[in-house]
C-alpha cells in the first residue's frame, strides 16, 4: 500500500472554506467529507483535511493555534509551471485570500504564496531541478 499524507488544518467556516478552495480548482473526496470535515484532494495520496475547529480540537489536548496570529505550519505545493504559481495565487486573492509575502524568482525556482480564509499559509512554487544549485 502506498503511503499517504493527510495534512489536518482547523477551519472556522466549512462552507466558506469549501468555496475558497473550489475557486482555486481543488476538489473534495465526498467519502471523507461532511459537516465537520472536508477532504481536499491535492494529488494522488496527498490530502488536506479541513476540519471544523471543534472537531479538530478533539484530536489534541493542546490549544488550537490561531493561524491569523501565529504560524503553525507552512504547506508547500509544487506547481508544473511559473504560470501555474501565478494563477493559483491570483485565484486565492480573488477568492478572499491574501498574499503574505512577495513573489520571489530565484532563477531555478519561483515561489509565492497565499493565506487562506483562516490564515493558513500555503507556499506555491515551481522549480527546475536541473538548474538548482548544488547542496553541501
Amino acid at each position: 500500500m502506498a503511503r499517504q499524507i493527510f495534512v489536518n488544518l482547523p477551519v472556522k467556516d466549512m462552507a466558506r472554506t469549501r468555496a475558497f478552495f473550489t475557486a482555486l480548482g481543488f476538489s473534495f473526496n465526498p467519502q471523507f467529507s461532511d459537516d465537520k470535515a472536508l477532504c481536499m484532494v491535492i494529488a494522488d495520496d496527498i490530502y488536506a483535511m479541513l476540519l471544523s475547529e471543534p472537531f479538530f480540537q478533539g484530536f489534541t489536548k493542546k490549544p488550537v493555534a490561531d493561524a491569523k496570529k501565529s504560524t503553525e505550519v507552512l504547506v508547500a505545493l509544487s506547481c508544473e509551471s511559473v504560470a501555474e504559481v501565478d494563477e493559483m495565487v491570483a485565484k486565492a486573492l480573488a477568492a478572499g485570500g491574501r498574499a503574505p509575502v512577495e513573489r520571489k524568482d530565484h532563477g531555478f525556482m519561483v515561489q509565492h504564496g497565499f493565506e487562506d480564509l483562516d490564515g493558513h499559509q500555503w507556499e506555491v512554487f515551481w522549480m527546475d531541478p536541473n538548474a538548482a544549485p548544488p547542496q553541501g
